[in-house]
This record gives structure tokens, sequence and C-alpha cells, in this order.
């Protein structure tokens, strides 16, 4: 057993990564409750913690204040005078390896990527599935003396809606849809002509909420909301706070292999999840949800899947891979899960 009290966690990015230490280190808190952790992201980040009583998030500024070579050892003279113990790189890289430099003395053990299991797996060297990410996570606590399981998690109830939210969104139960169809590259998004029929179908017996990204992203989402009664778009018009109170109170998030999938995992919400290019068995399925929740494209049509990690690689004709996944399966497995 560690005698370490006071951890420093980093996880910088992207969102969905970030979102999938909160489960791990709800575990960790739960076995370990008077150990201090500081959690060291991302500012716009820092709302996926609040839950977390014995974590403490310090927002880096790669920006400014923390910018550059200088901009890190200043970070890091002030994360010594958190009195950190050890430290849990749950990012590893370059950033985080200079940090390790500038803390020299302080324990510090770095995650495991897997990156040599994870180009076998790419170019079908290997057909199996890899450790998963938050299995990675814990992996670190153990190098650092801590022992825990999150096989078994327990998460909060859904959090209480405030009338503001439920004045935009009218009347809502615990058992609408969340539905968030866009990803950072189109080998990963389900065709938006595809996904309106998916909402038409559903939109029948729940309520239907779509979440996005940017502003291109929610006027398409604003059309689709427009033409059902039992459909409403809630990207662009709450914060990072607000939406995680929603997404508490959902049944079940259809995402594609991106971050409202992981934030909805991180919740305790069911999770169905559509993937293109990438591939559940390289590790970034959302959090303790059913294998069957992953729908592949087809695998017969498209026998190189997956032709990279994160969506961004994939031969001519590729990117079209997710047209093989049908409307109705989607819409049956959600109903699985209803």
């Amino acid at each position: 057993m560690s005698d370490i009290k006071h951890i420093l966690v980093i996880r910088l990015s992207s969102m969905g990564d970030v979102a999938m230490t909160v489960p791990v280190l709800s575990a960790f808190s739960k076995a370990h409750p008077k150990i201090k952790l500081t959690v060291l992201t991302k500012k716009q980040f820092a709302p996926l913690f609040r839950d977390l009583k014995m974590a403490t998030v310090f927002a880096a500024d790669f920006n400014t204040a923390h910018k550059g070579i200088f901009g890190l050892y200043r970070l890091s003279k002030r994360l010594r005078n958190t009195q950190i113990e050890a430290v849990a790189d749950l990012h590893n890289v370059l950033r985080t390896k200079i940090l390790k430099l500038f803390l020299l003395g302080v324990q510090f053990i770095q995650i495991d990527k897997g990156r040599a299991k994870k180009k076998a797996l790419i170019t079908g060297k290997i057909v199996a599935p890899l450790r998963t990410t938050s299995q990675r996570y814990l992996d670190v606590f153990k190098s650092l003396g801590f022992h825990f399981e999150i096989d078994n998690p327990s998460f909060l109830a859904p959090k209480p809606l405030e009338s503001s939210i439920k004045k935009i969104l009218g009347e809502f139960s615990n058992s609408s849809i969340g539905i968030a169809p866009f990803a950072a590259y189109a080998s990963k998004t389900y065709p938006i002509s595809q996904m309106d029929q998916v909402i038409f179908e559903l939109q029948k017996q729940a309520k239907v909420l779509l979440f996005g990204g940017g502003a291109k992203e929610t006027k398409q989402l604003e059309a689709i909301a427009t033409k059902y009664t039992n459909v409403c778009c809630v990207a662009g018009k709450f914060n990072l706070d607000q939406e995680l109170d929603i997404i508490s109170n959902l049944k079940v998030m259809l995402s594609m292999d991106s971050s409202n999938g992981h934030m909805a995992a991180m919740l305790g919400v069911k999770v169905v999840t559509l993937w293109g290019v990438t591939h559940p068995f390289a590790g970034f399925a959302p959090f303790h949800q059913l294998e069957t929740n992953n729908i592949l494209s087809n695998l017969e049509t498209y026998p190189k899947i997956p032709t990279s990690i994160y969506g961004n690689n994939y031969p001519e004709g590729y990117e079209s891979a997710m047209q093989t996944i049908s409307v109705e399966d989607i819409v049956k497995t959600i109903q699985d899960n209803l």
C-alpha cells in the first residue's frame, strides 16, 4: 500500500479522453477516500470533474501563462507548490514529458498507450481487442501502488434540471433519447440523411434531443428539429455544465466514436455507438457499455477496418463505410436499451 497522500493527475485532451478519466478517478476515490487528487486539464474541461469531491481542477493555459518551455517551467513550479507527491500522467505527450523533467524527484508514472499494438491492429497483424483506455488509466494508478477495480461502477442520480433548461427543452422525461450525430472526421460520421430517418423513427416513441458541434452542424440539427414536434436541438443553447445535467437525465445516448458518448457513459447513461473506419477493439469504446451497443460498418465490404485509431486515415472509398449501417439496426438497438 502506497503512503502517497496527494496525486497530480494529468489529462489535457481530447474531451472524450478526458471524460473517460472520470469513472476511473471516481472508483479511485471510493477505494482511497483520503487521497487528494489535483487534475491538470484545460479550463473548458473542468465541469467534467464537478462530481469528484476529492479532486481539485488545476486549469492549464497553453496559449498564455503556460505556453512554451518557459511556460511549462512556470507551471511546474506552481504544481510543486501544491505539495503533490506523485504524478499519474494519463496523457503522455511532449508537454507532459517536459513537465516530468521539471518535476524531477517526484514519482512520475506515464500511461502506456500501447502504440505498437494499435499499429498492429490497423495493419491487420492482430485482430483482437486491446486494453481499453480506462484499463490503461487504471494501470497507471496501480504502478503508483494503488489497487482498485473499475468493473462495478456506481453512478450518481440524474441532476435536477433548472427551470431555464426545462423552458427550452419542453416536456422531458428520463426515457428521452440523446443523439450526437457528428464526429471530428467524416469517416466517423453517420450520413445525416440516414440519421434523419433514425430520428424520425425514434421520435415516435420518445423525446429526442440533438447534441452537436460547431455552427454549421447546429444549423443542420435545428433544421431537422423543426420538422418534428418531439425533437429538440440542444446544440448551442447551453454551457457544458448544463449539457451534462441534461445528458444525465437521458435513458440512452446515440453517438459516433466521439466525446458525447464518453460524457454520457461517465454519467451512467446507456450509450449506443456507431463505428466507421475506427473500431472498438482499439480501446476507445464508451465506458462500461454492452458490446452489442457498438454497431459496426460492414466489415465484409470494408475489410481493412480499422484503418486508423482516430479516423483520420483511410483508403479511398472508406469514407462511405458508415452508409452500410442500417437505420433499422440502429433503431432496434436503441429500443432494446429503452
